[in-house]
Order: C-alpha cells, then structure tokens, then sequence
C-alpha cells in the first residue's frame, strides 16, 4: 500500500512511517461506469484518491432560452483519469462545505475515501501528516485556481470581441 501511496501527489512528502498512518484511515471503494460518486449541493465531508478509472465532473446550469423560457441542464466541464489526477473533492474535506460539482464514474473505479472526522483525528494525533498533507492540498487547489483564472481571461475576451462584433 505503502508504494502505491507514495505515487499519490498529496502523499509525496511523507516518508514510509507517516504513509502507514494515512493508509490507516483509507477506505477502499469502488464504482461501476454510470455510477454517481458525488452529488453536486450534497454535504461533502470526505475526499476520494484514485487508484484506478475515469470520471466526469459535471456542473448544474440554467439557461436562458428565448425571452421567458429558462431551461436547466448540466455542463460537463472536465474529465479526470486515474493517470493524469490523483485525488478529488478535497473541498469538502478541507471547509466541509457542500460539493461544487457532480462526479459520476465513466468506467470502472477503485478509490479510497478518506473522511473529514479521519483526516482531522488523524492531524491532531499527527500534526506533521497534517500539516504535508495539507500543504499539498493547498498547492492543487493554487494551480487549479490559476488555471481557472486563465480559461475566465480567455473567456471574457471572447465575449467582449463576440459582443462588438454584434454591435457593428
């Protein structure tokens, strides 16, 4: 368990003894393609970290169509794959705030689920697991946020060029 863990980006930092203590508090889970792992607006109060499969993050959205018609839909906004992301809903883990997204299973996955009570009796015991854990976590969400910002530049441009070109 212990190699597989140290493959995991928020586990890089933690040497063997400190990985032991974290593989202590993971609980294996599985899911079947099309199975709903996370609801986006549910009470979020756990983290997932891949060991195998593919999943979809999806996002609720109402729109407007024509001028009194709003419909609802849903917006898949990425993929993540086991190879590329090692872990997500690490929000809920971190602030214990509802989910941002919907994530559903496109394939088989093997995870494990660490909970929010876990993580923080484990911290308490631990503050050195904590801590790196933590740090990692912090960093992620940092790159995320910066590609985020990226792609909304990149967005607003495009509105602003489409709107002047609606106004000539």
């Amino acid at each position: 368990m212990e190699e597989f863990l140290k493959n995991i980006s928020i586990f890089k930092t933690l040497n063997d003894e400190q990985l032991e203590k974290i593989s202590n508090i993971l609980k294996p889970i599985n899911f079947s393609a099309g199975d709903i792992i996370i609801t986006e607006g549910e009470h979020g109060d756990s983290m997932y970290i891949f060991k195998k499969g593919k999943v979809q993050i999806t996002h609720q959205l109402t729109l407007k169509i024509g001028s009194h018609h709003w419909e609802e839909g849903e917006k898949s906004m990425a993929i993540l794959d086991a190879e590329k992301i090692s872990f997500f809903g690490e929000m809920s883990l971190v602030t214990g705030s509802p989910r941002s997204a919907t994530i559903k299973a496109l394939s088989e996955c093997e995870l494990f689920e660490i909970s929010k009570k876990d993580f923080e009796q484990l911290a308490e015991k631990r503050p050195d697991i904590g801590y790196r854990i933590m740090k990692e976590i912090a960093s992620t969400l940092s790159h995320r946020i910066e590609n985020l910002n990226e792609n909304i530049l990149k967005l607003t441009t495009a509105l602003s060029i489409a709107l002047s070109k609606k106004k000539k």
